[in-house]
């Protein structure tokens, strides 16, 4: 089974691609998606969380506060590596048993979406990297808009992150989205296409 990996900066626009991909029924594994199911009440990587960052990090409810979370790991790369290593191994663990299932039934590719797959320094493990660039500015303006903060924050956060160029360097396939959401399928029907090509190819030698 071909798999690709999709990455991009913070609001470059991957889950629009991934759901793209997911209406032409490809299987997608998110990691965002596994770390939030991940952080449920009850589950041990919240239990591991409250225990390092505290009570404060939760709602009145119990859930997680993502977003005070956020902030405060953001300010703080330490934590934040704290944070990482409690969220990574577990998701990792996911990401394998669903492709591994992917794979056992036949899917002959699978897109893996992993925002920080540049940072965590996983290019080798995928046979594709997709990267959806979005030039800084437009970039800039969707977070400040998205989470109501300024620049000055966005900036912090977007500092966090693989430059542009990194993930460039890193790709295989590029979706540049600055364009209609029209393009973006036209790019990503290509893509599909072209991964199906490689799988079958790979399959038969």
């Amino acid at each position: 089974m071909l798999r690709v990996g999709l990455t991009g900066g913070i609001c470059a626009g991957k889950t629009t691609v991934a759901e793209l991909f997911r209406a032409l029924q490809v299987p997608i594994v998110d990691a965002d998606e596994l770390a939030h199911s991940l952080v449920e009440p009850g589950q041990p990587a919240l239990r591991a969380i409250v225990a390092r960052f505290g009570d404060k990090v939760l709602q009145a409810d119990g859930s997680l506060n993502r977003r005070l979370l956020r902030e405060h790991v953001f300010a703080r790369p330490a934590e934040r590596k704290v944070l990482e290593s409690i969220l990574h191994p577990a998701i990792r663990e996911q990401t394998e048993t669903l492709l591994a299932a992917f794979e056992q039934a036949g899917t002959i590719y699978a897109i893996n979406v992993v925002p920080l797959l540049v940072e965590s320094g996983l290019t080798t493990a995928f046979d594709r990297i997709l990267v959806v660039d979005v030039h800084e500015s437009v970039q800039r303006e969707r977070l400040m808009m998205r989470d109501g903060i300024d620049a000055e924050q966005a900036e912090r956060i977007l500092a966090t992150q693989a430059t542009r160029q990194q993930r460039l360097d890193a790709a295989d396939d590029i979706i540049h989205n600055d364009d209609s959401q029209a393009t973006l399928g036209d790019h990503v029907q290509r893509l599909h296409l072209l991964y199906g090509q490689l799988a079958r190819s790979a399959s038969q030698r």
